[in-house]
């Protein structure tokens, strides 16, 4: 067997452009396109490689085409990020097959273990929002879920009411078809532009922010509680620049009353006035939008408004 460990290999620290070194043509090592982007947004920020890829010259490769041993995705996440020139570790010596391969899968195999604890003990350390997605971390590798203690859902730490849920039996067969529904539901998949993603995550991370929190469940919660106070800005989605109607779809009440709820005298005198309006034949049945839009729509133009058409 070829000694793979001989002493005083011979490597050097040098500069080259990531776009023009080679690439292996077969690299075992993958990463996920979150965790490319995540090495890119990490390389951007330090605005340069903080480990240094293994590059083979040796004469085989030509000056600053040099194969790239263990690095390629840092070399392509470089060059994602704008950087000119990487430092790279440079093996001047001439190396077999059996050992350019061996080299490259031992970067990739040998990375030693975290020990959850110290590891999630250290991460919880981090306060800004911004390092804790530097570190690459995420709830999933931390197993933060399945490390909850049963001990932090007792009555002492935590305030909770138990709910009981009661069907008739005409029913219950209803209620058994709405759970296996929600369950179902958990394994569809749901196609979205990626700039829409970013977008998620960056509204995410600032919400992390100005909150201060680290759960994503709760960052949404503080977003979904800033929508509900704009619920009326959605009306954005259904009015041109113009004024006159986007289109003759439905449309939540709540975008145009800016709220979920009405107070309930406000609530019986619409509705009475509705069932009169039916009672008369002045408008259908289950319509009762209509009499409100001609209340509205006489307020603004007069008697001479012109309904509009169902949708």
């Amino acid at each position: 067997m070829t000694n793979t460990t001989e002493p005083g290999l011979k490597r050097r620290l040098v500069r080259r452009d990531p776009r023009l070194l080679t690439r292996l043509p077969v690299n075992a090592h993958y990463q996920t396109k979150e965790e490319f982007d995540r090495l890119v947004e990490n390389i951007k920020a330090d605005g340069c490689l903080t480990s240094v890829p293994l590059v083979y010259g040796a004469g085989e490769y030509e000056e600053g085409r040099e194969l790239v041993l263990s690095g390629n995705h840092r070399c392509d996440a470089a060059v994602e990020a704008g950087l000119d020139e990487i430092d790279v570790f440079l093996i001047d010596d001439a190396q077999t097959k059996d050992q350019l391969i061996a080299r490259q899968l031992s970067h990739n195999a040998i990375t030693g273990k975290d020990d959850p604890a110290t590891l999630q003990q250290l991460y919880d350390q981090i306060e800004d929002v911004d390092w804790r997605a530097y570190s690459g971390l995420d709830d999933a590798q931390l197993n933060l879920l399945a490390e909850v203690s049963p001990e932090g859902l007792s009555e002492a730490n935590l305030d909770f009411a138990t709910v009981s849920l009661i069907f008739l039996p005409a029913e219950l067969e209803a209620a058994r078809e709405a759970f296996n529904q929600a369950r179902l539901g958990q394994n569809e998949s749901w196609l979205a532009a990626r700039a829409d993603y970013e977008q998620t995550l960056d509204t995410l991370a600032s919400t992390h922010a100005a909150h201060k929190v680290g759960n994503v469940a709760t960052a949404l919660h503080a977003i979904l509680a800033i929508v509900e106070n704009h619920l009326d800005e959605l009306q954005a989605g259904y009015t041109n620049p113009d004024g006159t109607a986007r289109h003759s779809g439905n449309v939540g009440l709540e975008t145009v009353l800016a709220s979920r709820s009405l107070p309930a005298p406000a609530a019986f005198t619409i509705a009475k006035a509705i069932s009169a309006a039916e009672g008369r034949g002045e408008i259908e049945q289950g319509q009762g939008w209509r009499l409100l839009e001609r209340l509205a729509g006489e307020y603004l133009s007069g008697p001479n408004h012109v309904p509009s058409e169902p949708a």
